[in-house]
């Protein structure tokens, strides 16, 4: 039992010095372990209630992190689940409210009258301080945890995954533009990423939008009404010539009724027929797409902050092909883009050819991925969500978050391989020979020989 002089439980006892030091103590320690300071100068009941908390959690963090290292994929599926993230956001709050009660408490126990006078304001604003950092922190992670649950949910779809083909996943990435001088949304930026679903080893096929005759995959619905390509005999339903982003708005606009049951399945006819398009020009089975709507891609740059370019060529903003009207001018060096500048470096094309265009988006890809650091998505969560949701759509499935997750992981770790299927590797848009083009595709997949061990 502690004595009737004990200046932590008995502080009428203690000089001015020692209250002071008292203060200090205290105010640390509710720091360092919650509860402590109850336990030794206030409600003891509290006190356990608070350090069984605080042990627990810690305990749980340390759980986690070992499960982390040996098993990733388990902790990051309870964190890209809606249930997990709700359960986590419950138990932030929780702890954002323990803390909150034990820091209040802990001031009424500091007895701050009998501390010095100088010493007074500096504790009292300490401990305010130390109280927003750590219940801000966990409510901050709460609130971070339900924005988390309501993006995913609208972003991800809930269904059975897919198994991948050949050993790897094949993802169509869809860069849409739906410009007002257009018929609904015709994608300018195509290309399949293809990932080995062992190492994580990337390949980017490039998929220029003027590759003509595009052939289907077999039993493809458009496929049986295009039998020679799209648009080899008798032309297309939609104006202008029969190139690859002209399928998606004729299904889209003209032929919804080939692809009954798209909607449904988290996808559009568009979206279907020019999977199966993709799938005739690489010969590889698609698992997901992702759509991109270049309508809202400036809000989600400037919702990151911008991205760093480096321009290797002036581009008009604005304008027609004859220069007429144009706003403003990217200037050649390296560029700190707001969303509205990164979108007209990506959809620029009066100065350029489509293929520098390709290569101008698969560069701004890159250093959009590049933002999308630990800092940028924690500080803000809120506008990248809210932008992400109305710019991203996709059918993968929710369930298949922590497996990518985790092979994306391995993904940053290897150099990713590029297949443009562009003039300067053989490939002639106006009469492309896809036998090669699938050729090409395959030698580009085929697992690195392993050397032989000499003898």
């Amino acid at each position: 039992m502690s004595s009737v002089t004990d200046p932590i439980r008995h502080p009428n006892s203690g000089s001015t010095r020692i209250m002071t030091t008292r203060a200090w103590w205290l105010v640390v320690l509710n720091f360092v372990l919650p509860g402590s300071a109850q336990v030794l100068a206030g409600n003891r009941r509290l006190g356990r209630f608070g350090l069984r908390s605080t042990l627990t959690l810690v305990a749980v963090a340390i759980i986690a992190g070992a499960v982390y290292l040996l098993w990733p994929e388990v902790v990051l599926t309870v964190f890209t689940s809606t249930i997990g993230l709700w359960v986590a956001a419950a138990v932030l709050a929780f702890y954002a409210l323990t803390w909150l009660v034990l820091t209040v408490n802990t001031l009424g126990l500091i007895n701050l009258g009998r501390a010095a006078p100088g010493a007074r304001p500096i504790i009292a604003a300490f401990s305010a301080a130390l109280m927003v950092v750590v219940c801000g922190t966990a409510g901050y992670g709460a609130f971070f945890a339900t924005s988390a649950s309501g993006f995913l949910s609208s972003v991800f779809v809930a269904g059975p995954s897919e198994p991948p083909v050949d050993g790897r996943y094949n993802i169509l990435l869809l860069g849409g533009d739906a410009g007002a001088d257009r018929d609904g949304l015709r994608p300018d930026s195509m290309s399949v990423v293809s990932i080995d679903a062992t190492t994580g080893q990337a390949t980017t096929i490039s998929m220029p939008r003027n590759l003509e005759d595009v052939p289907f995959s077999a039993g493809s619905s458009l496929g049986a009404l295009y039998p020679e390509g799209y648009g080899s005999i008798d032309g297309c339903d939609v104006s202008g010539r029969c190139m690859l982003n002209a399928i998606f708005t004729e299904a889209e606009l003209k032929r919804p009724e080939y692809y009954p049951n798209a909607v449904a399945e988290g996808s559009s006819p568009g979206v279907q027929a020019t999977i199966e398009a993709a799938q005739g020009i690489t010969g590889l089975t698609i698992q997901y797409y992702v759509l991109i709507d270049m309508q809202g891609f400036s809000e989600l740059i400037d919702a990151l902050g911008g991205v760093d370019i480096t321009v290797s060529e002036r581009l008009p903003i604005g304008g027609d092909e004859q220069l007429k009207e144009v706003e403003g001018w990217i200037e050649v060096g390296p560029q700190h883009m707001d969303g509205r500048t990164a979108t007209w470096y990506a959809r620029s094309r009066h100065t350029t050819s489509d293929y520098d265009r390709m290569g101008r988006q698969t560069q701004l890809q890159e250093a959009l991925l590049a933002q999308f650091n630990p800092a940028n998505v924690l500080t803000k969560f809120q506008g990248i969500a809210a932008a992400g949701s109305e710019v991203i759509k996709t059918d993968v499935p929710q369930g298949m978050l922590p497996y990518f997750v985790n092979l994306a992981s391995k993904t940053k770790e290897l150099p990713v391989v590029s297949v443009p299927l562009i003039p300067e590797n053989g490939v002639d848009p106006e009469d492309p020979d896809y036998a090669a083009i699938q050729a090409m595709i395959a030698t580009a997949l085929a697992p690195a020989p392993t050397a032989t061990p000499a003898p």
